[in-house]
């Protein structure tokens, strides 16, 4: 046993309702019982945390939205590129982008949603210091700096927007993103070299073997602590493999709250493997590369696009392997590019959360 596993027991007994700021299952009416033993209004929505960055999770999060109103991503805080690795490096902030990405997805498909879901992506053009930040990140540190405290910074935003969900951090510190690749330099194709900074990993050349956080011990944000382990459900990916998905499980309290949580784990594949990161990747092979960083987590479902599967038995065996089943579904848009189509992706989340939740109905 860790030193952190007595910090997550009280996190169990004392889970929060994100909206009502009440213990789960308290009410008035009828409780049935969730997954976990915990008491569960008849027809209430899934608790669901999505894990992830950039656009595979703004990815899931359309999706989700359309699904359930009890929704909470936790977002990857090693970006070191672009308008949020400028602010990191002038002001010693997390790396706003994803975050601010994250917030975007939950934005909702009315006028008021849209138009602010626009807002905030809008990037400057100029010749000056604004050239390419984004009008989200500069309102988001504004906030950090007003209010002194990333969650509540972080949930005015999303009231300002009406997002439907609430967006964390995964750690309360800026994080380095270390790799190990074989043939980094072209030059010298079988040397392995140590290669330091998300944008710089995410585009090598060579091979990722693993990768690692500095710090390796990283603080896990405790709202995000908290709906993991009072979550009904568990999404993780799709996304960047070694630079937003992996990235969670290597902050040691969010895994072992991954580990004790009673929800259930659904891992969403992605649809082509990505350049630079996974060149050549199997969908099977994303699975041993996620094994290998986090032997001990056990999941329930792999969600994967039929036609980007081309060796299911492959693929059913390296999922059985992590405890996991393969569902097969249409999730790709139509346009013929690597990219989710939300209302298909919706759709297949909800059938997995009816077929394996085992406490529905939600709606």
């Amino acid at each position: 046993m860790t030193e952190r596993t007595p910090r997550l027991g009280r996190l169990r007994r004392m889970v929060p309702d994100a909206r009502s700021g009440r213990s789960a299952g308290t009410g008035a009416g009828r409780p049935v019982e969730a997954r976990g033993g915990r008491p569960r209004r008849r027809g209430a929505q899934p608790k669901v945390v999505a894990l992830g960055g950039g656009r595979g999770l703004s990815a899931s999060l359309a999706a989700l939205r359309r699904i359930t109103g009890d929704l909470t991503a936790v977002v990857t805080v090693a970006d070191d590129g672009g308008s949020s690795g400028r602010l990191r490096d002038e002001l010693g902030v997390l790396p706003p982008g994803d975050l601010r990405k994250a917030l975007a997805a939950l934005c909702g498909d009315d006028d008021w949603g849209q138009t602010w879901a626009r807002v905030i992506q809008h990037r400057f053009q100029s010749q000056g210091d604004l050239h390419d930040h984004a009008v989200g990140n500069l309102l988001i540190v504004a906030l950090w700096e007003q209010l002194g405290d990333h969650v509540q910074a972080l949930d005015l935003v999303g009231k300002l927007l009406g997002a439907h969900g609430r967006v964390l951090p995964m750690s309360a510190v800026p994080l380095e993103l270390q790799a190990l690749v074989k043939g980094h330099d072209p030059e010298h194709p079988e040397d392995v070299d140590t290669v330091r900074g998300q944008a710089t990993v995410a585009l090598t050349p060579g091979e990722v073997q693993s990768v690692h956080l500095v710090p390796n011990d990283p603080p896990a944000v405790p709202e995000a602590l908290a709906a993991v382990l009072d979550a009904d459900w568990v999404v993780l990916g799709p996304g960047s493999w070694f630079s937003s998905v992996i990235p969670h499980l290597l902050v040691p309290e969010l895994l072992d709250a991954l580990t004790e949580t009673k929800a259930r784990k659904v891992l969403s594949l992605n649809l082509a493997p990505q350049p630079g990161e996974t060149d050549g990747f199997s969908p099977q092979r994303h699975l041993e590369v996620l094994g290998r960083h986090a032997p001990k987590l056990a999941l329930d479902v792999v969600l994967a696009d039929e036609a980007a599967v081309p060796d299911r038995d492959s693929l059913t065996e390296a999922a059985k392997r992590l405890g996991a089943a393969v569902e097969l579904a249409p999730v790709a848009r139509t346009d013929g590019t690597p990219r989710h189509d939300p209302e298909l992706l919706a759709a297949a989340y909800d059938r997995i959360f009816r077929m394996h939740g085992r406490i529905g109905p939600w709606r």
